[in-house]
This record gives structure tokens, sequence and C-alpha cells, in this order.
């Protein structure tokens, strides 16, 4: 973290060690006030700290180890899950959750990236990283979800798929581009959330939606920033510089319309108060389905393809030549064939 940042930091630790204090000190006259006194200026410090932070910090704080997990909204959200394991191919990956169950009385498949919360969830989870077998149980699921004609809401958080040689023999790569040409076109509603990691394929294998939103300190990339640095840089020292140059923040893929929404998250972001940020969580998947359903299949399908052809831009250069001439023989001829 910046000085600033960090100066702060410790300034709200010490005002909620003082809270704690007052709290506990039952006998001194007008704790009451003080208490409330030094809350609304922990709220404010929160505020500004939250309102300056470096692209850098905002990973920092997507991958804060207090931050709720697709776990815990899991229990907040959804109601009556019934999980549906393994691909019927290989196994069952315990970095994605799948199953059926209702958000706010209506019936959807939720999929979401399981990081864990202990040592032993984590090492059996991949840390978030899932294998090919996992984004093909998701696949199958979703055909599932299309069959019975209900919407399909998926939570990202990953640092990206797992990339060791057993997931690249397995078809890692094969199995990420078949989830999101198959979800281009799944005849269903497809809502994606970012709601604290977005690891390139990783992410993209859960991501291809009619809604693709990102928590207000959730980051999205193609590749992490000390990624970045190290093939770039060859050094972890521009770490900082790498995040600044891959756009990843909420505010810059909205910008750039990567995202349609960022959804706010309390004061002091959502390992602050993770019953609130379910609380907003849920309401705004509510809202989602709700307005998706509303619209016709095919008018949906052909809407979500319009979306994902717009991303992107071209800066500078001319209209290239309606035909262009190939200098090798071989390819002369090919094109005087066709």
């Amino acid at each position: 973290m910046t000085k600033g940042t960090q100066t702060i930091e410790d300034t709200i630790l010490e005002l909620e060690q003082r809270i704690q204090e007052l709290t506990n000190d039952t006998k001194q006259e007008g704790s009451s006030a003080k208490i409330e006194k030094l809350k609304k200026q922990k709220t404010d410090l929160q505020k500004e700290m939250y309102s300056n932070l470096t692209p850098y910090e905002i990973v920092k704080i997507a991958r804060h180890h207090l931050r709720p997990p697709f776990s815990d909204h899991l229990k907040l959200i959804v109601d009556d899950f019934i999980e549906l394991h393994g691909d019927r191919n290989f196994g069952d990956d315990k970095a994605i959750v799948t199953g059926f169950g209702t958000i706010g009385g209506k019936k959807a498949l939720i999929i979401g990236q399981h990081k864990g919360k202990t040592t032993k969830e984590r090492i059996a989870s991949n840390f978030g990283m899932p294998n090919p077998e996992g984004y093909r149980k998701a696949l199958h699921k979703m055909k599932l979800a299309e069959k019975f004609k209900l919407p399909i809401v998926t939570l990202i958080d990953t640092p990206g798929a797992n990339p060791d040689i057993g997931a690249e023999e397995r078809g890692q790569a094969h199995a990420i581009a078949i989830n999101i040409a198959e979800m281009s076109k799944l005849r269903t509603p497809i809502i994606c959330i970012v709601i604290g990691e977005g690891g390139s394929g990783g992410a993209l294998g859960i991501g291809v939606g009619d809604k693709f939103s990102i928590l207000e300190f959730a980051y999205c990339s193609v590749i992490s920033p000390e990624g970045c640095a190290a093939i770039l840089w060859k050094s972890k020292d521009n770490t900082e510089d790498a995040a600044n140059a891959l756009h990843l923040t909420a505010k810059e893929l909205y910008k750039l319309k990567i995202v349609d929404e960022i959804i706010p998250e309390p004061i002091g972001a959502a390992h602050n108060n993770p019953e609130e940020m379910s609380r907003i969580l849920k309401e705004t998947i509510i809202r989602y389905i709700e307005e998706l359903q509303a619209i016709p299949i095919d008018t949906l399908i052909e809407r979500r393809y319009q979306k994902y052809r717009k991303i992107g831009s071209f800066l500078g250069g001319e209209q290239p030549p309606a035909k262009v001439k190939v200098s090798t023989r071989l390819n002369d001829e090919v094109g005087q064939k066709v």
C-alpha cells in the first residue's frame, strides 16, 4: 500500500481498538456518545482510504484473506441448494461448485469458483484454480439448466485456471474454449459476476453471459500483475507498474465497456461486512434474472453475441484494401483457384 493509505489504515485500527475498549468498559460515563463519534470517524476514514486506492491495492483487497468467498455467498444467498458433482469423464473438481437452488424464490443453476477457507479446503480446491474437469462439469450442468429453462448464475473468483502438466494433458485450453463457445449460444439467461479475482481464461471458462458485472473492489485481467511484471520487466519490483498498465480495476473495465455494471461494496469493502455484501449481491442477481427473463430468448442470444463482438477497439491505421496481393507463388495459385 502507499504510505498515505497505510497511515489511514493504522489510524482505523487504532479507532477500532478504542471503540472495543469503550464497549467493554460499561462503567465509563458518556461512552455511548464517544463510541458513536469514533464510529463516524472510522467510517469517514474508510471512505477516504477506499476512494484513493491504486490498481495494485485493489488487487490486494480482492485477495484479502477475510474477503467472503463463493461458499459464504452461497450460504447467505441461495436456498435449498443441491450440489451436482462430476464431469462424467474424469472426476469431480473441487475448485468449481455447481448445483441447483433458489435465489429470492427464483430457481437457478449456481456455479462458483471455490478457493476454500481452511488450509485443508484450499489444498483440496487447488486454491481456486480449476482443472479441465471442472469446466466440463460446469458445462454439463449448464446444458441441464438450458433443458429445464432455468437461468444460470456464475460467481467468478480465481487467480487463473490450473496451469500444471496434468491439466494441460487433459485438455485445459480446449475445455475453456469449448465453454466459451457453448455459453455464447445457450438458450437460457446467463449472469456472470466477478466477486474477487477474475484471472484470465480461468474466469472466461464460466464468464460468458448476458450480464457480466464485477464487485467494486474485485479485478479482472488477462494475467496477474506479478506474472506481467515477470514477463515484461523481468522483475517483481515492477508489479505496481504492471497493475497500472493492465487496466484491471472495476472502474477501468467499465470505461472499456467490458463489464455491464459495478456492484457497490459496503464501506470498508466486502470483508468488512460480508452479510451486507451478500445482501447487495442477492438483490442484484434477482434484478438481473427478472430483467433477462422478460426478453425473448432469440433476442437474448443475439444481444449476447453482439455484446462480445463489440468488445475491443482499433486505434489508428487505415482500412485494409479489399484484396491483398500475396507474394508467394503457392498462395497466388490458391487465390486464383478460389
